[in-house]
């Protein structure tokens, strides 16, 4: 089996780290508030006390972390993982942070460690359960190198260059987050013209927002308003001002949301759900 270290235990990184070690291998978790990382220790992981000091011994690096300036920390910063990388591990970048991001990581690393990035399609229950979507970019024999670990997430796909992978998240979360907001808008004008709730769910369920209503009534995601929000500022970022109305109007629903620590799912009126 394959020596792991998993930087970050927060939920995702949590499920993913339980699901590594449930499939067999040796498992090394971090994280920046410990008391996170108790329930994995007594599942059998080992608990390190710096991000250094949890890769020095591992082949493959996950790192599950909130954005591009916790990853520059974990890696770059006081025991920071970069410099203590093995030559010829491989550091898997599974946070939300976009190309442009993982293409810069890529020039701070040793030269005798690979990169690829992978974020993943779906949330804590799928992360147990060995069912995420695994969007791998990076260099073919890197990919194919880690492909046995990732694959105990769930399905992998190469979707071509360092980057890619990130690049094809950013487009699934904007489709999510507009339709989901959409959704929200849509239940809105039931509610204004007096359609039944469960005439309107019923009709939407086989409509174009099907995928939009299971997500928002799916007992067991967590993705936080804050972070959505996060992302979508990464897409606008990319769109280098080009005009998406549909996204802008997204990321000030986001904005307006009262409980940012929430699931998205809570932008959709719960009369209705």
């Amino acid at each position: 089996m394959t020596e792991i270290a998993v930087l970050g235990t927060g939920r995702m990184g949590a499920s993913v780290a339980h699901r590594l070690l449930d499939a067999g291998h040796p498992v090394t978790v971090w994280n920046r508030t410990a008391v996170r990382t108790v329930p994995l220790q007594r599942a059998g992981a080992r608990v390190a006390g710096s991000p250094a000091d949890a890769v020095r011994r591992a082949a493959v690096v996950v790192t599950m972390l909130t954005d591009a300036t916790a990853v520059d920390a974990v890696l770059s910063g006081p025991h920071g993982a970069a410099a203590a990388l093995a030559p010829g591990a491989c550091l898997v970048e599974m946070s939300t942070i976009g190309p442009a991001a993982v293409r810069d990581l890529a020039r701070r690393l040793p030269p005798a460690v690979d990169l690829v990035d992978a974020p993943v399609g779906g949330s804590v229950a799928a992360a147990r359960a060995g069912q995420l979507r695994v969007f791998a970019g990076g260099a073919a024999p890197a990919v194919e190198r880690v492909t046995p670990v990732l694959a105990a997430l769930g399905s992998v796909r190469h979707c071509g260059d360092l980057g890619s992978g990130a690049a094809l998240k950013l487009v699934l979360n904007t489709a999510l987050l507009v339709a989901v907001t959409g959704l929200a808008d849509t239940l809105a004008v039931a509610g204004a013209v007096g359609v039944d709730p469960r005439t309107a769910l019923d009709a939407l369920a086989g409509g174009p927002l099907a995928g939009a209503l299971a997500r928002a009534t799916a007992p067991d995601a967590d993705f936080p308003v804050a972070l959505a929000g996060k992302d979508l500022d990464l897409v606008r970022a990319a769109l280098a001002g080009a005009p998406a109305p549909l996204v802008s109007a997204a990321r000030t629903a986001l904005a307006a949301a009262s409980d940012p620590t929430a699931d998205i799912a809570t932008l959709v009126t719960r009369e209705y759900l």
